[in-house]
């Protein structure tokens, strides 16, 4: 796990996150999640609760529409990371 999204996480939210806490909500991340609107929306809510930060529906809605209009490559996990951290 990449100490650049920790610290990601908690510049963005203000709360710490370990390793393992991101490593088990990952691990049932599968590239199927992405293309699931009711899986994408699950997810959200999970790292919503995970940093204790409320998402209101407008956001979730927004990045719903972000990912399903990117042109991420499902598979490349790397690829998403990059995204969410601001990376090109």
């Amino acid at each position: 796990m990449s100490k650049d999204v920790l610290n990601v996480v908690k510049k963005k939210t203000g709360k710490s996150v370990s390793p393992k806490d991101i490593e088990r909500l990952a691990s049932g991340v599968k590239p199927s999640t992405l293309q699931s609107e009711t899986q994408l929306r699950q997810l959200i809510k999970q790292v919503s609760g995970l940093v204790n930060v409320k998402v209101s529906e407008e956001t979730i809605n927004d990045i719903i529409q972000a990912v399903k209009s990117s042109k991420l490559d499902s598979n490349n996990m790397q690829q998403l990371m990059n995204m969410m951290m601001g990376k090109k």
